[in-house]
């Protein structure tokens, strides 16, 4: 019983001892040590201690970074591109190794100007249903072949399909002859082999399949940033997704254009806003798109553009660089004039992989809330500068407060435009 009770007073001591553990200065700073440090040449990375540490640095290259420190601080200072490795110790004991990546120095143009987006999918994709009349009532050749909404159709009778007017002449001919239709259809990654036999219209005695079906898709937004000697791009920050399927659009051809600002439908709580605006009237493409995903859209420009405000290459930030504080964006919102307005960074997420929704910004510019509210739709892809580098890119404006919305972090962007961060030496300005 003597024992019992002991036992549980040590064990008490113990969860006591634990917890004020937890609480001190020396696990915090502990757990606070980053595990990676990623910075750019000439950039330098900050580290306030708590307990005194000493720092000892290996480097698989020569000179990659610099260490200095004191009993406060230490500070890693980019040289060369190349890795090493910080192990911190107290007392000669080592305590945590910390993995140092220096990234060839890399600077972008920011873009801030209204484009026009035209998109061309791989195959046409189906968007719904159709019920034809027919001697022997109402049917629908798509729906009971089994094809879904979303799907998209890539051949037929063994020809690639790429436009919706490779269709017709099949449909025709099938109804002609009797024979079904051999058709390939893709659905998320799987591709999927069915027939299909049109049937004959009542009305006007065409032959039909009994789907709605598109190629393409059009719209508007924001240019984001490009890289002056490979004239690779990015811009939306988000994907493009059809409007019926609110599925990704695949990508089979694509361009932008010149677009100009006609007017501003403002938001309100529960109802954002949106920029009106037509193509340009000599509809002149200014670059190719190449890829959509769920950072953008991306492809290589035929040549420089500039905004008139920001036409120089600036740095960028990596993801862990963004902090909270003002902030500005570039963006449209008369005619062709692109304009800095101020925001607020209100939070941040570090992320270490890519992930959208990176930090929440909000609108703080009286000139901009008067125009337009907030945030509106058309905006998506404006570049986010702090303190002179670009750190993402408007993505998402929040419904009950178009004041806000979310940001991307550039470097996702910059990695699914192909541009390396581990290997831009020879595209650095």
């Amino acid at each position: 019983m003597i024992i019992e009770k002991i036992r549980k007073i040590v064990g008490a001591i113990l969860l006591v001892s634990l917890i004020c553990l937890g609480f001190s200065d020396s696990v915090k700073q502990y757990v606070s040590m980053p595990q990676e440090i990623k910075l750019f040449e000439k950039d330098h990375f900050s580290f306030h201690h708590v307990i005194p540490t000493f720092a000892n640095a290996t480097q698989q290259s020569t000179n990659a970074f610099i260490l200095a420190q004191n009993e406060a601080e230490l500070q890693v200072s980019g040289q060369n591109s190349g890795k090493g490795e910080i192990v911190y110790d107290i007392g000669g004991f080592p305590i945590k190794k910390v993995s140092v990546d220096v990234l060839p120095a890399l600077k972008v143009i920011p873009g801030g100007q209204s484009i026009g987006v035209k998109l061309n999918s791989l195959g046409v994709l189906v968007v719904g249903y159709h019920q034809i009349e027919t001697d022997d009532g109402k049917k629908s050749p798509g729906e009971a072949a089994g094809i879904k909404i979303g799907d998209i159709i890539t051949k037929i009778n063994g020809k690639k399909i790429e436009k919706m007017s490779e269709v017709t002449p099949f449909i025709q001919e099938a109804g002609k002859t009797g024979n079904p239709l051999n058709l390939v259809v893709k659905r998320n990654n799987e591709l999927i082999e069915t027939t299909l036999k049109p049937v004959k219209d009542h009305h006007d005695q065409s032959y039909r399949i009994g789907l709605y079906i598109r190629d393409s898709a059009a719209g508007i937004g924001t240019m984001t940033f490009y890289e002056p000697k490979s004239k690779k791009f990015g811009a939306l920050g988000h994907v493009i997704s059809d409007i019926d399927t609110k599925k990704p659009i695949v990508v089979h051809e694509g361009k932008i254009v010149r677009s100009t600002v006609t007017s501003i439908e403002k938001g309100s709580n529960g109802k954002p806003g949106e920029k009106l605006a037509k193509f340009s009237g000599e509809r002149e493409e200014i670059g190719k798109i190449t890829g959509n995903t769920p950072f953008g859209i991306f492809g290589t420009l035929n040549k420089d553009i500039q905004n008139g405000i920001m036409d120089q290459p600036i740095p960028i930030a990596l993801s862990h660089e963004v902090k909270k504080g003002p902030a500005k964006i570039l963006t449209v919102v008369d005619q062709d004039k692109v304009e800095a307005f101020d925001v607020e960074i209100v939070s941040i997420v570090n992320q270490k992989f890519p992930a959208t929704k990176g930090m929440v910004i909000k609108i703080t510019d009286e000139k901009l809330l008067q125009k337009t509210g907030g945030i509106v739709q058309g905006m998506s892809g404006s570049p986010i500068i702090q303190d002179g580098k670009l750190v993402g890119a408007v993505t998402h404006v929040f419904v009950n407060d178009p004041t806000s919305g979310y940001g991307v972090h550039i470097e996702w962007m910059l990695q699914d435009a192909g541009i390396d961060l581990y290997n831009t030496k020879q595209k650095a300005s």
